[in-house]
């Protein structure tokens, strides 16, 4: 986690705000990043899916005039719409309790783009949530994720030594080939984007000054295990399936 990324949004936001909403590394700066790299233009229609408090969806809706529909299992509704009224962004974003592993409560051919940023790692290791999400794009589509995982392939009996004291099953690390080969296997997606995210140290350095972190993430990252962590970005493409 050595390389550093300008993302001028994040770093000119409210700290305080950002500091009160985290629930991770922080997702603003992952979302900049990663939103740099898409072709994102007003009026579009985004499902930002597992957007958390919704600083994703903030990012998306303040900085470039989409609008946003910012999907959630644990964070309710009511909460983020009066966190996004207050910006004033009641207009741009709209807040919904959906959980996907279930059935999704939206129309086919419906969004421009779907992103999610640090949340598909909990529902999306698997081989049937892309073609469960590829139907509620429109032709040509984008699923931009972003995900914490590992800089190398390791299994639950090989994790580097200062890893092994704190890792378990439910941290949901694999690496950018693990995703990218699982990815690869679905026929309705063409992947664009494969690659390890420079804002990473700055997003987990974020995340340590919450007050989340101190108990569970502080001692890991003081033990050196943020060493072996990764931000993996995988963007693909909604293609026609053969007939």
């Amino acid at each position: 986690m050595t390389m550093t990324l300008h993302t001028p949004f994040t770093d000119h936001y409210d700290r305080t705000f950002l500091l009160e909403t985290m629930m991770g590394p922080n997702a603003m700066r992952i979302t900049e990043e990663m939103a740099a790299m898409l072709p994102l233009s007003p009026g579009m229609r985004i499902l930002d899916l597992g957007c958390g408090k919704g600083i994703s969806s903030i990012l998306l809706a303040e900085k470039y005039d989409v609008t946003v529909f910012a999907a959630d299992l644990w964070i309710a509704p009511t909460d983020n719409a009066q966190r996004f009224t207050t910006l004033g962004l009641d207009k741009k974003i709209f807040p919904l309790r959906v959980d996907a592993t279930q059935t999704l409560p939206f129309a086919d051919d419906y969004f421009d783009m779907i992103i999610s940023v640090d949340a598909y790692q909990y529902f999306g290791n698997n081989h049937n949530m892309l073609a469960k999400l590829l139907p509620l794009l429109k032709k040509d589509g984008l699923i931009a994720v972003a995900v914490p995982g590992f800089i190398g392939d390791y299994t639950e009996g090989n994790v580097p030594d200062v890893v092994k004291p704190f890792w378990t099953p439910d941290w949901y690390f694999y690496s950018r080939h693990w995703w990218q080969t699982l990815w690869e296997q679905e026929p309705g997606i063409e992947i664009i984007q494969s690659r390890e995210m420079a804002s990473c140290q700055q997003a987990w350095d974020d995340f340590m000054a919450c007050a989340l972190a101190q108990e569970m993430m502080v001692p890991i990252m003081e033990a050196g295990a943020g060493d072996y962590f990764s931000f993996i970005q995988l963007v693909g493409r909604k293609v026609p399936l053969s007939q």
